[in-house]
Parts: structure tokens; sequence; C-alpha cells
């Protein structure tokens, strides 16, 4: 799994901080979120892709690997 955020849609919901806080993490300044890693591994991936699903802006995309 490989994850992307796309900034410029991001709304700064913090829905994937919620959800999956080892992977997201949002910016000080704006609330863009911003990933911590970009290919989570074990308990992660599941909770990366509950993130990508419930992103309100469509900002996150899961790709294969």
């Amino acid at each position: 799994m490989k994850l992307t955020i796309e900034e410029n849609k991001c709304v700064g919901a913090g829905q994937c901080v919620l959800v999956a806080p080892e992977v997201f993490d949002q910016r000080d300044e704006d609330g863009v979120a911003v990933l911590l890693t970009g290919e989570p591994a074990g308990p992660d991936r599941e909770a990366a892709a509950e993130a990508a699903r419930i992103c309100p802006a469509a900002a996150i995309t899961v790709g294969g690997r």
C-alpha cells in the first residue's frame, strides 16, 4: 500500500489523524494533512485505508504495491 495526499484538496478536517494517528498528522499553520509514513504496515494499513475512505475532500489516494 502506498499513500499520497493532494494537499491542495485537503480541507483540514482531521478525520485521517483521528482514524490513523500513526500514519497522518496535520500542519500547525493551516491544518493540512501530512503523511508520517507513505507506506504503512501491519495494523496501520487498515486504518490508513479507512482514513482514505472517510476523507471529506477525497484528498488521500491509496495505491497498490
